[in-house]
């Protein structure tokens, strides 16, 4: 039996506080241009705070999805133009990953806390 926290969603894969790790990604979260956050674990549950540089940025949402399911929107909500652009980075960041369209995927939305 999978064990299922009070959210329905199965136990974390790591801590929050590896959540949005990248200089530039905690960067653009900072400037308001990321707002949300893909990995292969789940790193967080709704209502949980991640701190940056003495920010808070509360989890909103956090789901399943593949990596098939990005538009460009999505990707906007990385802080990147589009799919593409969104692709191209995460290849770079993981040299010899497969970019699989069934690749599933956690989505960690978040928002500053008291906004």
């Amino acid at each position: 039996m999978t064990n299922i926290n009070n959210s329905g969603l199965p136990p974390k894969t790591c801590s929050i506080e590896k959540l949005v790790t990248n200089k530039k990604d905690v960067e653009k979260v900072l400037a308001g241009l990321k707002t949300a956050t893909r990995r292969n674990g789940r790193y967080a549950d709704p209502g949980e705070v991640m701190v940056l540089e003495g920010r808070e940025f509360r989890v909103e949402r956090v789901y399943a999805e593949t990596l098939g399911d990005l538009t460009d929107a999505k990707a906007q909500q990385e802080g990147f133009s589009n799919v593409e652009e969104y692709k191209q980075s995460i290849l770079q960041f993981h040299p010899g990953m497969p970019w699989l369209p069934e690749m599933g995927v956690w989505v960690h939305e978040f928002s500053e806390a008291g906004k």
